[in-house]
């Protein structure tokens, strides 16, 4: 059993849960899965990850996972009573092989919002650990613990870098759940309090480490139906988290439709609002260097500000931008595949993306070809006219 607890997910997952438990309980979603490496052939595992599905379905929270989420002073008493009565059921997911015969399978999570968004983060980290028990049976972690620990001495060990912090943002495609944990365990002992803390809820508690995230992409996607108009909703995704949240979690993401779409609706109010903003696709330092001008053009000091990054980083591309950016805003890095799937073979680029809401096509249109993904080219197109998108080389 992959899965042995429904904590075993990523804090934004339970974030963002809250707010449709509290704002759109009625709402309807698909979700879609995608394998972006090439050549990959899945289907021979349908009916083992099919499986762990089942086992998944089985669980529930425990007594003392229900006292821990309700410790977090974000998480109303409410909330933590449904996920009392909560569990995860296999009716919503069709797993088949592709109709086109090449290998790939199709992923279908369809059903209510408040149902089905727990599963993304544990079916992929399925689909991964299945994958690689059966095409890397035998293989020797040592190449996976050597590497590991020449990044934990790169980072501890380089001077003036002590103030460089990461997290552990690496559930999703993972090569095991018991290699996390043997990861982020040896991340903690090695670099101290230059480890921020686990993006995994699970593995924080087990640790006694700090859980970290705030909301996902599908969270602004869907606000492309359940906002007022379409123009309107990244607008109305921020002011209803702002509305639950009342200035906790406040990170906001900001490549849904691309960094000047998302900086021309992050007006002064949002930018005295929230803490700061995360960076997932296009350029880094770009990005980094129109954010602070976006804050100083708002009249707000960028230094009380954090700047998240957490798009394909590893160690050396982590003290490039801390060194590119210390002292002018505070930091904040999320390590993920290359710390948690980097033990010798290619690690899978899988992704579960929802692509509709009440019907509606939903996407997400950011700053790096081949990352959107919607089945319907003339939505995209209106998308892109509504929002003043371009396209990019390569889409």
């Amino acid at each position: 059993m992959i899965i042995s607890s429904l904590l075993d997910t990523d804090l934004y997952k339970f974030s963002m849960m809250q707010v449709v438990l509290h704002h759109y309980p009625a709402a309807q979603v698909e979700y879609r899965f995608k394998c972006r490496n090439p050549g990959v052939d899945l289907v021979p595992y349908i009916e083992e990850i099919r499986a762990e599905l089942e086992a998944l379905c089985s669980l529930r929270f425990t007594n003392d996972e229900l006292d821990y989420l309700r410790s977090w002073r974000f998480i109303k008493s409410d909330f933590v009573d449904f996920l009392a009565l909560f569990h995860l059921n296999a009716k919503y997911v069709q797993i088949e092989p592709s109709a086109a015969g090449n290998g790939e399978i199709e992923i279908r999570i369809v059903g209510p919002w408040l149902h089905t968004i727990l599963f993304e983060v544990p079916l992929l980290a399925i689909v991964n650990e299945v994958y690689f028990r059966n095409t890397q049976p035998k293989l020797d972690l040592a190449e996976g613990r050597r590497r590991l620990r020449d990044k934990i001495a790169l980072l501890r060990d380089t001077a003036d870098y002590s103030g460089c912090r990461i997290a552990d943002y690496g559930t999703r495609r993972r090569f095991s759940r018991t290699w996390q944990e043997e990861v982020v365990t040896a991340l903690r002992d090695g670099l101290g309090e230059q480890l921020t803390g686990t993006s995994n809820v699970w593995l924080a508690r087990q640790l006694d480490l700090r859980p970290l995230g705030t909301l996902a992409h599908e969270y602004l996607q869907a606000h492309q139906a359940l906002g007022p108009r379409l123009r309107d909703s990244q607008v109305a995704a921020l002011e209803t988290w702002a509305k639950e949240y009342r200035g906790d979690l406040g990170i906001a993401l900001s490549d849904v439709y691309g960094l000047s779409a998302f900086l021309r609706d992050f007006d002064m109010y949002f930018c005295k609002l929230f803490d700061g903003t995360r960076h997932d696709s296009g350029d880094p330092f770009e990005w980094g260097e129109r954010v602070l001008a976006h804050y100083r053009a708002n009249r707000v000091d960028p230094s009380s500000k954090v700047l998240v990054f957490s798009d394909g980083l590893d160690i050396p591309k982590v003290m490039q931008l801390y060194a590119h950016f210390r002292g002018r805003c505070q930091l904040a890095f999320g390590v993920g595949t290359n710390l948690t799937n980097d033990v010798g073979p290619t690690p899978l680029n899988i992704v579960i993306k929802m692509v509709r809401c009440n019907g509606q096509p939903v996407a997400k249109l950011s700053d790096s070809p081949g990352k959107n993904m919607c089945d319907d080219t003339a939505y995209v197109a209106y998308l892109r006219q509504v929002f003043d998108i371009p396209v990019l080389a390569g889409e």
